[in-house]
């Protein structure tokens, strides 16, 4: 019989071995002074809530394998709902409120959900086209009133519970939750993860960071908090507005810091962007923080220097973990190890180094295809140095989408008893065995003189000072694109803080494409590019902010040149 394994069991196990240690800190209000009040719960306490949840819905009549939507703002509630739907055996269903109206509800028609667990404008949208959603009955009220459209509020399904629930046997491959992808390169899709990976996830995470029971964590990504808890971490819920991490305030993530005493932070390149030049430009460090994580896009050199120099403690470092939605972690590299060892070759057009991959994780660099590959035996591995697809296989990587076969053939290849997930990248392996990302296979510009990698040549430009960032993007039907560089410029306020000249910060539109065509001209990759654009904002994924629709800009390149 397959051994028994739910990942909210981890979170018993840090109640068991640390009940009075703070297991998730809300920045709740600020007091007449100005200064946050925060508010707690031990690991004992977010057990026993859990416990009191998962106990309100089994006697609701929630059965393992249930569909539950979970729209809720980060919170203590937001935790102890996460972990209570585990130990049920529910299936929690994750979409990205800011992926648009239409993206949501074609996520939700693909789920069927049998209940939503969400804030009341989610539960009002719900009942205004119930017609959409005819099995939603588990349907739970969180962080307001409950109004007309029925159900319970959160303190009613607490006193739902028994004392004694009869605990469902859950398994490793088991369904815990439905995750949709960003969609930065199609329709969102569902990732089903089972029970066994997130608990692959977890041991990888703590044992290759060496994260310890008793660390305080700043998640700028709610999903990263549960990986906390069953850690043994403490949870300093950030206060930002999770959908938008490039807008964030970087004095209230200092405050909490500050306040809270944290030890690790994980967010995208985009929130260390933004408190990265903040404490640049104010001569702030950060002593008590051992790691940041940053992962949702490469993090650029220039994030990873200001990081370097405003993480001051012990061995303190930036490190980025290299994955995507249905099979992370996968690779990781410091950002000492950029700027010491990569950066160079990033700016000269070698792609961006991804690192060492982890334990326990195959990685594979195979002939770019297009199509399915139905067995590893029609796929072709490529020597080191030569670009291909980048496939994985190990024990947390997600073996299918929900309710979508042809993208799961798509993505997966047959290993005999196993499988490969194609994750969607192209790169290589250098001579050191290190992984190098060059981009999104459907990013590739097919010119008639051969493929142009994103990665690699984007690199090139975004060394220039001017350049914030930019995006190689193809006009035409392959394979006769033409390649087109489209930036976007630092901003002025972002100018200030800079060390270049003040001619380089007040460089003219025309001058900036004149020395754009210049270092074009001067590296092989890039010498037939000779159209550039700049863009006032170049459209990003709603998780992140960081990913560049490239899929968006391409038309409106092509409008500005009048193809």
């Amino acid at each position: 019989m397959p051994k028994p394994l739910n990942i909210a069991d981890r979170l018993r196990d840090s109640a068991r071995r640390y009940p009075f240690q703070r297991a998730v800190v809300f920045p709740e209000s600020r007091d007449p002074a100005g200064r946050v009040k925060y508010s707690h719960l031990t690991f004992e306490q977010l057990d026993r809530e859990s416990d009191l949840l998962a106990g309100g819905l089994i006697r609701w009549g929630v059965q393992p394998g249930t569909r539950l939507v979970l729209m809720v703002r980060p919170s203590l509630e937001f935790i102890a709902l996460t972990f209570a739907a585990f130990k049920a055996g529910a299936v929690v269903v994750l979409i990205d409120p800011g992926m648009g109206r239409s993206n949501i509800f074609d996520c939700l028609k693909t789920t069927e959900p049998e209940g939503f667990i969400a804030i009341p404008i989610v539960q009002a949208i719900r009942t205004l086209y119930s017609r959409r959603f005819p099995k939603a009955r588990f349907n739970v009220t969180v962080g307001g009133r409950r109004w007309f459209w029925g159900g319970l509020n959160y303190e009613q399904l607490k006193t739902q519970s028994t004392h004694s629930p009869a605990w469902p046997r859950i398994q490793g491959t088991d369904p815990a939750a439905i995750i949709f992808t960003s969609g930065s390169t199609g329709p969102p899709k569902g990732v089903l993860y089972e029970h066994g990976m997130f608990d692959a996830q977890v041991e990888l995470l703590r044992d290759f960071y060496n994260i310890q029971p008793g660390e305080i964590d700043l998640p700028g990504f709610p999903l990263f908090a549960l990986f906390n808890s069953a850690m043994g971490v403490t949870t300093v819920i950030p206060d930002m507005d999770p959908t938008k991490p490039a807008q964030v305030d970087p004095k209230r993530i200092l405050e909490a810091i500050h306040d809270q005493g944290v030890t690790q932070a994980f967010g995208s390149p985009a929130i260390w962007n933004r408190v990265g030049r903040y404490c640049e430009a104010h001569g702030i460090e950060l002593p008590s923080i051992k790691r940041v994580l940053s992962a949702g896009a490469a993090v650029p050199n220039h994030v990873c220097r200001r990081m370097n120099q405003i993480l001051t403690g012990p061995d303190a470092d930036l490190f980025t973990p290299y994955g995507a939605t249905e099979s992370l972690p996968i690779a990781s590299i410091s950002a000492s190890e950029v700027l010491n060892h990569s950066a160079e070759k990033t700016s000269r057009g070698a792609g961006t180094c991804v690192g060492h991959t982890f334990p326990g994780i195959s990685v594979r660099v195979i002939e770019i295809t297009d199509g399915p590959i139905s067995s590893l035996a029609d796929a072709r591995d490529v020597p080191p140095g030569e670009i291909g697809e980048i496939i994985v296989q190990g024990a947390p990587v997600t073996r299918e989408y929900f309710r979508n076969p042809d993208a799961t053939a798509a993505a997966k290849i047959v290993d005999g008893e196993t499988f490969w997930h194609r994750i969607g990248d192209v790169g290589y392996f250098d001579e050191d065995g290190l992984l190098w990302f060059c981009g999104r296979k459907a990013h590739i510009v097919e010119t008639e003189f051969g493929r142009m990698f994103t990665i690699c040549c984007e690199g090139i430009f975004n060394e220039h000072p001017a350049v914030f960032r930019c995006a190689l993007v193809g006009i035409g039907t392959r394979p006769q694109q033409t390649p087109v560089i489209v930036v976007e410029r630092e901003k002025a306020t972002e100018q200030q803080n800079s060390t270049h000249s003040e001619s380089e910060r007040e460089l003219p539109d025309v001058q900036l494409i004149d020395e754009l065509h210049e270092l074009a001209r001067s590296n092989p990759l890039t010498e037939r590019i000779e159209h550039f654009l700049i863009h006032s904002a170049l459209p990003v994924d709603i998780r992140h902010n960081v990913k560049i629709f490239r899929e968006k800009l391409a038309p409106w390149a092509a409008a500005q040149l009048g193809r």
